[in-house]
């Protein structure tokens, strides 16, 4: 099938368009590997400058030999020609350029920024120039050599004496792509919105100093950082969906992790007191703005501690990153003032169904009485004993709460019949102590006082063994291992663990998930198909 039966007209326009410029580019390579040069050859370039840096150091000498001058105007042109005997070299992609016959200017982008190429016949010489106008082309790898000065329009730009050809583009820059602002092309071909939106790399500067303050937090406290294995033995069996291959050697079914969370508990158990993992996590399920399949967690434990002192940690962190990401603790994100600096707002899971939904679950002396109250109020719950006064407390919540949760919120005691990892509450065991933190209507992370009586996490991994038997799902397991490992004694600990994407949108002001990550999961496009199609699970 053509490319014509594939996409539309004026896709099809388009394809043809950049096949022809393709065709045209690969003729010039191979124009010029007869003459004997090939630029994929060249192996290494000796850089001495960045763009932005010396248009900064360019601007602050100017100003040095102005001021001291004193107004000589014959000294201020002597101290800048002197400027001049500079010589330094740059790399870079070519981005724009304008032909003014004998003198043509370039912009060259580096990693830094962009800077002005002044290049002429008479300095590079007329072969080379020639060879330059006739074979070179927009998204090409150059190198140049010159001195740094500041055009008559007051640009400063770099003079070139030599120029040389280090990669050919043998694609055109997407500019007929809409200037590649369609999302789903941008996702797809990251490395093209990196090179024609140059702003989008700073939120990826961003998310590696977001971990990279994490870890001085979190080192600082006397953490330690950890890895622990990605493709586990057995499946747990937690809510979430876990992705299986299989192990030749071994000839058994393996399963991608959903968490971190029981491995380093088993640190804890042995001698570990504070350790963390950046880790990355795979979960079978959908996706959506704030979902993608593969993301990163980092989870901490500490030792002797509870779920308040984790709270306590996780208030200071967020504080601490705003201000050294962001320069303040009030960040605006997608236009609302987001107030980190302010104590959060602290409520039970029953304190916040009561302020938002104006249910109050003492109120509820049986299950029966929990249900009629969902159905009263429209809630949907499961029908029968799967509906606990703990299961419509947290449907209440779903429904009535969570959108509310504009300013940083934490919400402590869940009730036990979704906090299988959680130690209950001494003084109400309905309760566990386990608090998740809301920020934007949008749960940023789960933290526990973590159970550590092995008789009653057997107990309650073999009850949600025997749920997902009811459902007709015979694949979790109860980790025998992690069991054993807790009947060796688990002191006191707390733990946390917080989505490292989400976190990176707050701070970035991104909307998406998909813009935090350099590689987002995305749906295949069929052969031949041109440019990329909406993606079918995109929000």
């Amino acid at each position: 099938m053509s490319e014509m039966q594939n996409n539309t007209p004026v896709e099809a326009e388009e394809i043809q368009d950049i096949n022809i410029l393709k065709k045209d580019r690969i003729d010039k390579l191979t124009s010029l590997r007869e003459g004997g040069f090939d630029p994929f050859q060249t192996t290494k370039y000796d850089v001495t400058g960045k763009a932005a840096a010396l248009k900064a150091e360019y601007e602050a000498k100017e100003a040095e030999i102005i001021a001291a001058a004193n107004g000589d105007e014959e000294a201020v042109k002597a101290g800048l020609e002197a400027l001049n005997g500079n010589i330094i070299r740059i790399a870079g992609r070519i981005m724009s350029w304008r032909d003014m016959g004998k003198a043509n200017f370039i912009d060259v982008r580096d990693n830094t920024d962009r800077i002005q190429v002044y290049i002429r016949s008479n300095d590079i010489g007329a072969d080379q120039f020639k060879e330059f106008k006739k074979k070179w082309d927009i998204g090409d790898i150059i190198g140049v050599e010159g001195f740094v000065f500041r055009t008559r329009k007051g640009e400063i730009s770099i003079h070139a004496h030599k120029i040389e050809l280090l990669s050919k583009s043998l694609l055109p820059l997407p500019e007929k792509w809409h200037g590649l602002k369609d999302q789903d092309t941008r996702y797809r071909q990251r490395y093209l919105d990196l090179i024609v939106n140059p702003e989008v790399k700073d939120t990826f500067v961003k998310r590696s100093l977001i971990l990279k303050e994490i870890r001085n937090y979190l080192d600082n406290l006397g953490y330690i950082e950890v890895e622990t294995p990605v493709l586990l033995p057995i499946q747990i069996a937690a809510a979430a969906k876990p992705f299986v291959t299989h192990h030749n050697t071994l000839d058994m079914d393996m399963f991608m992790r959903i968490e971190t969370e029981l491995n380093l508990k088993k640190l804890i158990v042995g001698g570990f007191d504070r350790v963390y993992e950046v880790g990355r996590i795979f979960r079978n399920e959908g996706m959506d703005t704030s979902h993608n399949p593969e993301f990163t967690s980092i989870e901490m434990y500490q030792a002797y501690t509870d779920y308040i002192g984790m709270m306590d940690l996780i208030e200071n962190m967020y504080r601490s990153l705003a201000f050294k990401i962001c320069g303040s603790d009030t960040i605006t994100y997608q236009g609302v003032d987001i107030e980190l600096g302010k104590p959060w707002q602290r409520l039970t899971m029953v304190e916040a169904v009561k302020k938002y939904a104006g249910v109050d679950y003492n109120e509820w002396a049986t299950d029966e009485d929990a249900r009629a109250c969902a159905k009263a109020k429209d809630v949907e719950v499961e029908e029968g004993e799967n509906a606990t006064k703990g299961h419509v407390l947290i449907a209440f919540f779903d429904a009535f709460v969570e959108d509310k949760l504009v300013q940083p919120t934490i919400i402590y005691d869940y009730p036990v019949e979704n906090s299988p990892l959680a130690k209950r509450k001494p003084s109400d065991p309905a309760f566990t102590e386990r608090f998740e933190y809301f920020i934007y209507c949008r749960e940023m992370g789960n933290a526990f006082s973590e159970l550590n009586d092995p008789i009653d996490q057997k107990e309650r991994f073999i009850k949600q063994v025997e749920a997902r038997r009811a459902l007709g799902d015979t694949t979790g397991e109860v980790d025998e291992d992690f069991v054993t490992a807790l009947e060796y004694g688990l002191p006191p600990t707390g733990g946390l663990g917080l989505g490292l994407d989400r976190l990176v949108m707050l701070l970035t002001d991104s909307a998406s998930i998909r813009d935090v990550l350099l590689f987002p999961t995305m749906k295949p496009l069929p052969a031949n198909s041109g440019r990329p199609e909406k993606d079918e699970d995109e929000e």
